[in-house]
């Protein structure tokens, strides 16, 4: 059983009319007392004074700053009196200083959240200086380390949280957070939620955490969109010819045509070596290769068209880099350009990435199966292949003219 809170323990909230500010507010500190010891600290909440209610230590009226300094009070206070509770269940004391600090996140947390995103962006920034992961996978956790930075600065009035003090109620508030604070939309609250829960996951598996508090929490991807090209479009492009005054718009097109033939994204085309192709085992010419964003194995079989291209710019790249790739800029420039010649409109900007998705539709049209596809993108999670390959009306068309042979016989005796 939990043991009583002591009689001493108190928390009080008071001004601190000896320093106003030159706005003329004053800071609102917080007073810890436990059997006669006493320690202070700032809530970082400045007020003006005249609105202060000293018997309840409360803003006075019911105005929308006053709703706030309020409930912010009581979210301190609800904090403070949790840690005391935890420290009297698990270590049977509790002194005023050590609340005060584990509040404040000083000198009490050698296991504690930001400390181990911090810890783990520094071994991401060597991967990115070894050239292991792509620089916008490392750019992605330091956004979510400076979002969940704020959210405990401003929500929790705290510079880091304990492992100990992690919660479904913490991931669930930083869920709110991100929505109303960070006006975020659904998908983007996936994407910030995803590596804190890689890290969370990380320290439970160390032992730091004995349940993980995204137990309970469920979100996924809503799918969107996404832009692809069918089949028909895609021939298009195969058949137009460029003109040879403008630079690199030959290229472009051969090295889109390439994406939509091998699913490689503009990065992995970039990066595509010599050594990447080989002779597999059943003979055939293969790209033998891990994906530059996500590390993951993407073995793709080459078939003539891709094969073709490669062999057309044998020779003109450098250190041994297959094709002599433009930036990413003038690739979307170029394809956009290209699009618009041969009848290509959509209503969103067309984008390179769109040759990674057609090669996702395209193949699953012509039945190929989800998880080879899902392979091929070198994807962790086939869910991921589904969001990108989106079952066509002419793929279901196809399915359906096949059922319908199979039924001939039985529409002959019904006729």
């Amino acid at each position: 059983m939990e043991p009583s809170k002591r009689s001493t323990f108190k928390l009080l909230f008071y001004l601190k009319k000896n320093a106003p500010k030159k706005n003329g507010k004053v800071a609102i500190m917080g007073r810890i007392t436990l059997d006669g010891k006493i320690s202070q600290f700032s809530t970082k909440l400045e007020i003006n004074p005249n609105q202060w209610d000293l018997k309840f230590g409360r803003l006075l009226g019911k105005s929308e700053d006053a709703r706030i300094i309020n409930q912010n009070l009581d979210k301190i206070r609800s904090t403070i009196n949790q840690h005391y509770s935890e420290m009297m269940h698990l270590e049977g004391f509790a002194t005023s200083e050590k609340l005060k600090n584990t509040f404040l996140g000083i000198g009490v947390m050698e296991n504690s959240l930001l400390r181990a995103y911090h810890e783990h962006n520094q071994e991401y920034k060597k991967l990115v200086q070894n050239n292991t992961i792509v620089s916008g996978t490392y750019a992605k956790y330091i956004t979510v380390y400076n979002a969940l930075k704020e959210f405990l600065r401003d929500k929790m009035f705290r510079t880091d949280i304990a492992f100990i003090e992690l919660t479904p109620d913490f991931i669930s508030e930083f869920d709110t957070y991100l929505r109303a604070v960070r006006a975020c939309d659904h998908n983007t609250v996936w994407n910030y939620m995803m590596p804190l829960r890689r890290i969370v996951r990380q320290s439970v598996k160390k032992g730091l955490i004995r349940k993980d508090p995204f137990d309970d929490y469920k979100i996924k991807l809503k799918e969107k969109n996404r832009g692809f090209l069918m089949r028909e479009e895609v021939e298009k492009i195969i058949r137009y010819q460029p003109c040879s005054d403008i630079t690199n718009i030959e290229v472009v097109k051969d090295i889109f045509i390439f994406s939509c033939f091998t699913g490689l994204s503009y990065i992995d085309i970039k990066n595509l070596k010599a050594s990447n192709i080989q002779t597999f085992f059943d003979g055939h010419t293969w790209i033998i290769k891990r994906r530059k964003k996500t590390n993951v194995i993407s073995n793709v079989r080459l078939l003539d068209i891709p094969l073709k291209i490669i062999e057309k710019y044998q020779g003109l790249a450098r250190n041994e880099f297959i094709f002599p790739v433009p930036c990413n800029t003038t690739c979307n420039v170029h394809f956009r350009y290209i699009a618009k010649q041969v009848g290509i409109i959509r209503e969103k900007p067309l984008t390179f990435h769109m040759a990674r998705h057609s090669f996702a539709t395209m193949f699953l049209t012509e039945g190929v199966p989800l998880e080879s596809i899902s392979s091929m993108l070198g994807h962790k999670d086939i869910s991921t292949t589904q969001i990108y390959a989106k079952i066509t009306s002419q793929k279901i068309s196809r399915d359906m003219d096949l059922l319908s042979k199979k039924f001939s016989e039985v529409e002959a005796v019904y006729n």
